[in-house]
């Protein structure tokens, strides 16, 4: 009788514990799930507020609109020696990750159907920024370590552009998905444009706009770009930009502003963007800088790109800092996704090129125009029909160099359109350390080599070694 009554003592125990084991063992204080709102805003904010540094503090060296007085190695082209930056791979990563569970969650619970038209349309955009970088990367079985694959292969960046759940391919699902909701739910933590889908399908058409006239001279795309440009639906005012925009206090300002004085002195102006935007008399150069320390006037002095530190002295007081958008008056600056005015270059340049029959100059005033505004710069009454004044003859280099003047600090973009078209003329650096090369891709970062070694490995002997002078698929 004892024996029996002990058993069931001890069964009774064991069933009790078993039965309130996960409440007991959970922390209410450690969630192990996020709701996608929350992620939404996560990925959105995370990645523009990541970026905006990385295109400071390298996008900035490598398209020259900005020098590194020291910690240069990366603005003398060491790209496997990154400093104060010049690794954005885990950037991309770590938010592609979430927008990833944002995109599963939506398509496995219908009360996060709304979600799944933005998470494919800002998983199109981050990709192409990666693979425009770096070329081939682990793409399709990317994020697949729950189905036991945890060394994804690299993807041909032909496929990731064209295949199915592609870049171009997840654009158009994108906009089908929020064309079909049917839902009352809306979209929470869109800090972008609060909730308005009909903006996300704007923001699509223009990145599908983007990715057609990148891969241009590979594939036939002047069908889709008409049909785009005769359908009307992208973004064609500023209000519709795509952006988040900065405070100018805590947490939510621009990094630079954070950091010590120091950090923000290594960078001055770059002599190239002195150069062009001179020769253009153009106003932006009193909001993108400041005079330099030992002026007696309003007077702008660049450096070259590329300073051998431990051999050149040079003195801060001599060169302009950035402007005081990056600094002091963040509230004015904005993390860059997509605007309208690079849409209209865009479109002015697939004019140009005969991609489509509308008239290239007026896509072109356009962009201009609301470029000027985007940086909070009047346009001058005669900027174009002077300086910049469209001609047929050189549309490609004028285009491509207001874009390019437009996009400072917008992560890499304006070293990518270099390398896609040749314009601006950027001159060698001077203490280069690739035989006075301009890189043309970004070198894979070295824990791929030790946490992919075999799929790391197949990619690296793909571009020479790894090599920052191998040509991506678009560019060959």
């Amino acid at each position: 009788m004892k024996k029996y009554i002990i058993l069931t003592i001890v069964a009774f125990t064991i069933f009790s514990c078993t039965q309130d084991f996960e409440e007991i063992n959970t922390n209410p204080n450690a969630p192990v799930d996020v709701q996608p709102s929350l992620l939404l805003r996560q990925v959105i904010y995370n990645y523009g507020e990541e970026m905006s540094y990385e295109g400071f503090v390298a996008g900035n060296l490598l398209a020259q609109h900005l020098t590194a007085l020291d910690f240069n190695l990366f603005d003398r082209h060491a790209l496997n020696s990154p400093q104060l930056g010049g690794n954005p791979w885990g950037i991309f990563y770590t938010n592609l990750r979430d927008n990833e569970i944002i995109l599963n969650k939506s398509r496995s619970a219908e009360t996060f159907a709304v979600y799944e038209g933005p998470a494919l349309i800002f998983k199109a955009y981050m990709t192409m920024a990666l693979t425009d970088l770096f070329g081939d990367v682990p793409y399709s079985e990317a994020f697949q370590g729950t189905n036991g694959i945890v060394n994804p292969k690299y993807d041909l960046q032909e496929e990731i552009y064209l295949a199915q759940d592609g870049i171009l391919d997840n654009l158009e699902q994108g906009i089908l998905a929020i064309q079909n909701y049917s839902g009352s739910i809306s979209l929470e933590g869109d800090i972008l444009y609060n909730g308005d889908l009909t903006n996300w399908i704007r923001f699509a058409n223009s990145l599908r706009i983007k990715a057609l006239i990148r891969i241009s001279d590979k594939e036939n795309v002047s069908s889709s770009l008409q049909a785009i440009v005769a359908d009307g639906n992208y973004i064609t005012t500023n209000a519709q930009n795509a952006v988040f925009n900065f405070t100018d206090g805590e947490p939510n300002n621009f990094r630079m502003a954070r950091l010590r004085a120091g950090d923000f002195n290594n960078f001055v102006m770059s002599e190239t963007i002195e150069n062009v935007l001179t020769d253009l008399n153009d106003p932006r150069i009193n909001v993108l800088f400041r005079p330099f320390g030992n002026t007696t006037g309003n007077e702008y002095n660049g450096l070259i790109n590329g300073i051998d530190a431990s051999q050149t002295t040079i003195s801060l007081a001599n060169y302009s800092l950035a402007g005081m958008f990056f600094r002091e008056n963040t509230a004015n600056l904005d993390a860059n996704y997509m605007t309208s005015w690079e849409t209209n270059l865009l479109l002015a340049e697939a004019a140009t090129k005969g991609f489509i029959t509308e008239d290239a100059q007026t896509f072109y005033e356009n962009g201009v125009t609301q470029a000027f505004e985007y940086w909070q710069t009047e346009l001058p009454v005669n900027y174009l029909t002077t300086t910049a004044a469209f001609d047929t003859a050189n549309a490609l280099e004028q285009i491509i160099t207001q874009k390019w003047i437009a996009n400072t600090i917008n992560g890499y973009e304006g070293w990518i359109e270099y390398r896609r078209t040749g314009f601006p003329n950027l001159p060698a650096v001077s203490a280069s350390l690739n035989n006075e090369l301009i890189p043309v891709r970004m070198p894979y970062p070295a824990e791929e080599a030790t946490l992919n070694t075999i799929n790391y490995n197949q990619a690296a002997q793909a571009t020479n070694g790894n090599s920052i002078n191998v040509r991506v698929w678009w560019n060959e």
